[in-house]
């Protein structure tokens, strides 16, 4: 959080409040602007409810993205082709907005008061996606041909009007909730700073479990109860879940902000300043742009962020593979199974949404063992805090990714062909006479791979940019998601 001058300075209370040295988390205050206790404030008891407005938040997105063709295709009746279109660019628009909530979180409100309003976007999208499907079933009750079931051209802008406040909201919450939750340890103190290193992979168990309990309990009111209602739940948590983050306040430790310039000020003024004077020729006599003493010890601060952000730039595109694949459990996944049986009895059909729910199962598994097992292990080998280096972790889990697709290619090898024989190739809607348990392996494959891949980029982008710039790098982050998914 950019904590106001009159509250970061801490010299306008009593003796008796101020902690003693020892005590003093680095670089943070309290909410009333003093220097944050270590034993008052922080770590994992300000954490969790933290945690908690991120579980609500991913409840919520999960609960809409995952079965928003459905939703597209069935009462909105939109063609397939049509239906995914729409639903890749949301999805791409929601994970590139988290740059324009990082900006005015760095900037201007910080990422407290950031929080604050997503969670309140959050609230009135849900809402509205609520009474939007409330009204579309309302119109269509008694309606008796499909002509007369089609929604009115205002009904679909209210919708998708709705579905885009849904994604401004997560751009503003996303970058900002993790951030502010890491910002609880201390970097300083070794016992906090190993556990701000655990704090990546537990946020990512419980948003596992959390992603589980969306898609199959949401899944299921959508298809079987009520759309509505489907959507409403979501805003009802979300709205605890604003009470929760509120009742944490007093907790908090929030970051000075030494420099109240905007992050991306700064690193436009240094790649002007550096074009500016890389043009001017020394032979013409020309002077290179000077600066006061005041100046040039903050230019060389810049400079030094600058060099950090452009060192992203390479891992940034590497990882651009990793996004396309990371899309493909939404698309391809979704395809494979929607062509095959996916009965469990002779009543009971597994919705196609439900099946990444594998993918959290392979979570919950894999995170206990990397975290408690296969990193103290890398740690007496390779003498490195975290077992192994952040750029390892990533790296083996894009290989996995690549391992998932690969399996997933092999599956959808044998679909083709048990379509072929029996007939059903060029029947589009024909139920291939192939369980859909057999896409476990890639879904399972591919949750192992997020253990590595998707924690390892939060932890990299989050650790590698300098503290004010921390909301942008994890923006940046989440923009491999959105360029992989467009």
């Amino acid at each position: 959080m950019a904590i106001t001058t009159s509250m970061a300075t801490g010299n306008n209370f009593p003796e008796a409040e101020t902690p003693l040295l020892y005590d003093v988390a680095r670089g943070s205050v309290d909410f009333k602007g003093r220097p944050a206790a270590r034993s008052k404030s922080g770590c994992w008891k300000s954490a969790s409810f933290i945690i908690g407005v991120e579980l609500a938040e991913r409840f919520a997105y999960y609960g809409i993205s995952s079965n928003l063709v459905s939703y597209l295709t069935v009462p909105l009746g939109q063609s397939t082709a049509t239906a995914a279109a729409n639903v890749n660019t949301w999805s791409g628009t929601a994970w590139l907005t988290p740059l324009l909530g990082a900006f005015i979180a760095d900037s201007f409100l910080g990422r407290y008061r950031m929080i604050l309003v997503a969670c309140l976007l959050y609230i009135l999208g849900l809402g509205f996606l609520s009474l939007s499907a409330a009204l579309h079933s309302f119109h269509s009750s008694d309606c008796r041909n499909s002509t007369a079931c089609r929604p009115s051209r205002l009904e679909v802008i209210f919708f998708f009007f709705s579905l885009y406040l849904v994604a401004l909201a997560q751009g503003g919450n996303k970058p900002c909730v993790q951030a502010f939750g890491a910002d609880q340890f201390d970097e300083e103190d070794e016992e906090e700073s190993l556990a701000k290193s655990s704090f990546f992979n537990w946020w990512n168990f419980f948003l596992s479990a959390t992603l589980m309990l969306s898609l199959i309990v949401l899944n299921y009111i959508q298809e079987n109860l009520s759309w509505a209602l489907g959507f409403g739940i979501p805003c009802i948590v979300m709205c605890v879940a604003l009470i929760v983050f509120s009742l944490g306040t007093m907790t908090y430790r929030y970051s000075i902000d030494t420099d109240r310039r905007s992050p991306l000020v700064r690193i436009s003024q240094v790649l002007i300043k550096t074009a500016r004077n890389w043009r001017i020729l020394p032979h013409e006599g020309a002077e290179v742009e000077a600066l006061t003493e005041d100046e040039e010890v903050y230019f060389s601060d810049d400079i030094e962020a600058a060099k950090t952000i452009l060192r992203l730039v390479p891992i940034w595109a590497t990882s651009l593979g990793y996004g396309i694949v990371y899309s493909q459990v939404s698309t391809l996944f979704v395809k494979q199974a929607t062509t095959m049986d996916r009965y469990i009895s002779s009543s009971f059909q597994v919705p196609v949404a439900s099946l990444q729910s594998f993918i959290g199962v392979s979570l919950i598994i894999f995170i206990p063992i990397y975290d408690r097992i296969l990193v103290p292990i890398a740690r007496t080998i390779s003498k490195n805090r975290s077992g192994i280096s952040m750029l390892q972790r990533i790296g083996t889990g894009i290989f996995l990714s690549l391992l998932a697709m690969v399996i997933a290619a092999l599956i959808e090898t044998k679909r083709l062909a048990v379509a072929v024989e029996h007939g059903v190739v060029d029947t589009p809607k024909a139920t291939v006479p192939m369980s859909v348990w057999w896409l476990a392996p890639q879904y399972l494959v591919f949750g192992a791979a997020d253990v590595f891949a998707f924690i390892g980029l939060q932890e990299f982008f989050y650790d590698q940019v300098p503290t004010e710039f921390r909301s942008i790098g994890l923006a940046l982050y989440l923009s491999i998601f959105g360029v992989g998914t467009s």
